[in-house]
């Protein structure tokens, strides 16, 4: 029974780190007022016929704290990108210059910088749930073995790891988040 319960806390331990690489893929897609190619991520482009994110069929830069330049492999892309990007409500404008695209990341203002951060906090939260369901599911599957022949002290113990786990996650994830505040919030 001892090898069920370490098999529960072992696939719990998988799950929520899974949460918190989604939280991270998610956060990293919320710009902080640099350029960073990965907030093009989320845009994919149709090219010949199958919807391809920027990075597959481009080279992607940021020369400067303020810029990211696209150099598309094939010429005929650029003006796909640039509808793309323009269409996709980031918050700026993607420039063609006829082989590459230049786009110019605007300084954001204290009010945007008040939305990225509710939007950075609505993302935790989620991830948050997402860890909560992760050990209530843990503990779900504990109580299955206490009525298959689980004692009642082996229970508990199972379920205090997983609480232990949960409580180590919601740091992480409080952690990430405080980061990433301080990150959007600094001028």
């Amino acid at each position: 029974m001892e090898e069920n319960i370490n098999l529960i806390v072992e696939m719990a331990t998988e799950n929520m780190n899974e949460s918190i690489n989604h939280l991270q893929t998610e956060l990293s897609k919320i710009r902080a007022g640099r350029a960073n190619a990965s907030v093009l991520d989320g845009i994919l482009i149709d090219y010949y016929g199958t919807p391809t994110a920027i990075h597959n069929m481009a080279s992607l830069s940021t020369p400067d704290a303020r810029t990211i330049v696209i150099q598309p492999w094939e010429k005929q892309l650029v003006s796909e990108i640039v509808n793309g990007i323009n269409s996709s409500n980031l918050g700026f404008l993607a420039q063609d210059t006829g082989e590459k695209i230049i786009i110019n990341i605007p300084v954001l203002t204290e009010e945007r910088r008040k939305e990225l951060v509710k939007q950075v906090k609505s993302e935790t939260e989620n991830c948050k749930i997402s860890i909560r369901n992760t050990r209530r599911d843990a503990n779900d599957e504990l109580k299955k073995l206490n009525k298959e022949g689980l004692s009642d002290d082996q229970l508990r113990l199972g379920e205090e790891k997983i609480q232990t786990l949960t409580n180590s996650y919601v740091s992480k994830i409080d952690a990430i988040f405080e980061t990433k505040e301080k990150d959007i919030l600094t001028v």
